[in-house]
């Protein structure tokens, strides 16, 4: 492939400049640090979906477009060894080093070429030189650590002004629709994917970024420079380099929008992105705002840290005693406190889990997840596309049990967070000892138990990650103020750091559910005043596409039959009009960025 040498010549380039200062900062750091390239995981099992799958990132075939929960994806086998959920497709690693992708592929987020949504919804295996042992998943990209220490990438990144590619090509990013080599000019021994930013952690204990910066999420670039439209452009944000810290690292993790890393003495936790709710655990005058260079964390002070994960405004992190604690945004219950009103300033405690050895955590957009050592698998926060695997689309303020439909029997490994669905692996205690997964029918398990989550394919692709925040390049992050607004809380005074078009709280299960009376009144109010609706964007191709998936999201409480003569009474006056969960709204006027190609995130 032309691009890939081409990129390996501009990374190499950059990155042996980038390199040849090591000797220096070891120096600094007064010992040298010596990291070794991990085997893949040992235990062996099968993958479970839930959540939303309408375009394929659930693996469970064509005709299941949603399930509140978790599913055996068949397609895969059970040898896996790890698995990912990025924001709308799927990775995982099997037991002989193997790839496997499924789901959104519109930016190239699986790694191989497809040519039907059938294809890009069954795992398939990704083409690579080496095995893998390591694999990670962001909104449109995917990457993997191979046995070798080299690291190979596939996707896009994005940022507040749409696609930026993920590696340069001239003055322009590109996207790579297959695997690239990502050089750092060193081994590489642990990658960490944000949602649009990879981290990878070298032999020497030093961190190196590529992606989106425009959150500080990078933490080596100033707040002017962490743009597309600075003076160096792609170059500085596609080109891996390196992160200026005083101390060698050990591990690192990645959310949304920011990036953690833990000392190679394991007693210091720094981060860097945004912090306008003070997720980063940074407190003080750098609490809301974001930050652009690794500060410590003084929430995490005094304690030794096992794993960390972020979420849009959120994290978790999980102590040497397997006790889970949350810092950040409370709306919707993602931080499980329960009834605790307002933000955690400090990592607080998760009651429910104090008594619990938590072994696995997730955070996802606005909501959380664990697995214990006892075979249990919790969530909560924002449910409200199923992605919480509770068997229901509500939100829960605490730790609630998820349900499996199949392989109630088998122990929970790990669980991973997507924009909207959720993957989880458990544990095959007798796996088979032949080659590689391959795909295989469904199971007589798996015919048995009804799937009563079953929608129609939409007619268009949404938008990736729609529901995402749109975010400018400002650090000046300051929490909205909420106000109530038709019976729904909205953010009064956004900034455009905070900007969270779907970070609303859901309404219950109990107000969604209305009689076709109630639905062709409402249908009705909203035909009879037409000012109140803003209808600038109905004319455009996407404001339909966008219609028409939202109708066929409509939960089942609501009657199908009713949702239609609602829309045909006020199609012709309100274009505009659509169905969200049964209430009509109007639709605001949305930008939408036309990708320069027309594929999407790694696990």
């Amino acid at each position: 492939m032309p691009a890939a040498r081409g990129v390996k010549r501009t990374a190499s380039k950059t990155s042996a400049v980038t390199a040849s200062s090591a000797p220096k900062n070891k120096k600094k750091r007064g010992a040298a640090i010596q990291l070794e390239i991990p085997t893949a995981p040992k235990k062996r099992g099968s993958v479970l979906t839930c959540g939303q799958g309408d375009v394929g990132q659930l693996g469970l075939g064509e005709d299941v477009m949603e399930t509140t929960k978790f599913r055996y994806v068949a397609a895969l086998g059970n040898k896996i060894v790890d698995a990912h959920a990025g924001g709308m497709h799927t990775i995982a690693l099997d037991s002989d080093g193997k790839v496997w992708t499924f789901g959104c592929n519109d930016e190239g987020a699986l790694g191989r070429i497809t040519s039907t949504d059938k294809d890009e919804g069954t795992p398939k295996a990704v083409a690579l030189p080496q095995p893998a042992v390591a694999i990670a998943a962001g909104d449109s990209h995917s990457a993997a650590l191979l046995s070798n220490g080299d690291v190979y990438a596939w996707g896009a990144f994005r940022d507040s002004h749409g696609s930026m590619g993920l590696v340069v090509r001239g003055r322009e990013g590109k996207a790579c629709k297959e695997p690239v080599k990502v050089d750092i000019g060193e081994t590489a021994v642990a990658l960490a994917s944000g949602g649009d930013h990879l981290v990878m952690l070298s032999v020497s204990g030093s961190v190196y970024t590529m992606g989106c910066g425009e959150q500080g999420q990078l933490g080596r670039l100033s707040q002017r420079s962490a743009s597309r439209d600075a003076r160096q452009g792609f170059s500085a944000l596609l080109v891996p380099s390196k992160v200026t810290l005083k101390t060698g690292v050990s591990r690192v993790w990645a959310g949304y929008h920011a990036t953690f890393v833990l000392d190679a003495n394991k007693d210091k936790m720094f981060a860097w992105g945004l912090n306008n709710y003070g997720q980063l655990g940074i407190t003080g005058e750098k609490r809301k705002t974001a930050l652009f260079s690794p500060a410590e964390c003084d929430a995490f002070a005094g304690n030794s840290w096992n794993a960390v994960a972020a979420g849009q405004h959120h994290s978790l992190a999980v102590d040497e005693g397997g006790k889970a604690h949350a810092i950040g945004r409370c709306e919707y219950g993602r931080l499980g406190l329960g009834d605790k009103s307002g933000d955690a300033e400090i990592l607080e405690p998760i009651p429910k889990l104090q008594n619990k050895n938590c072994i696995s955590i997730a955070a996802g957009t606005s909501n959380s997840f664990a697995v214990t050592s006892s075979g249990e698998v919790l969530s909560w926060g924002m449910g409200s596309e199923g992605q919480l695997g509770t068997g229901k689309s509500q939100d829960a303020a605490e730790p609630t049990s998820a349900v499996c439909v199949t392989h109630q029997d088998r122990t929970p490994l790990h669980v991973s967070a997507g924009g909207q669905h959720t993957v989880l692996l458990v544990e095959d205690s007798n796996p088979p000892q032949d080659a590689s997964p391959t795909p295989e029918k469904e199971t007589q398990e798996e015919k048995a138990e009804p799937v009563e989550e079953v929608k129609k394919r939409p007619t268009k692709r949404q938008k990736k990650q729609e529901q995402d925040e749109e975010i400018s390049s400002t650090s000046s992050a300051q929490p909205a103020e909420v106000e109530k607004v038709n019976g729904n809380e909205k953010k009064a005074a956004e900034t455009p750091m905070d900007v969270d078009e779907t970070d609303k709280p859901q309404e219950s299960t109990q107000d969604k559910q209305t009689d076709d009376t109630k639905d062709t009144e409402q249908a009705e109010s909203v035909k009879e005043s037409p000012e109140t609706m803003d209808t600038s964007s109905q004319d455009t191709e996407d404001s339909k596409d966008s219609k028409d998936e939202n109708v066929t999201e409509v939960k089942p409480d609501v009657p199908k039959e009713s949702v239609k003569e609602s829309e045909m009474e006020s199609e012709s006056e309100v274009k505009a009009l659509t169905e969200v969960n049964g209430t009509p709204e109007s639709v605001e006027s949305k930008t939408v960025e036309t990708l320069p190609v027309a594929p999407m995130s790694t696990a």
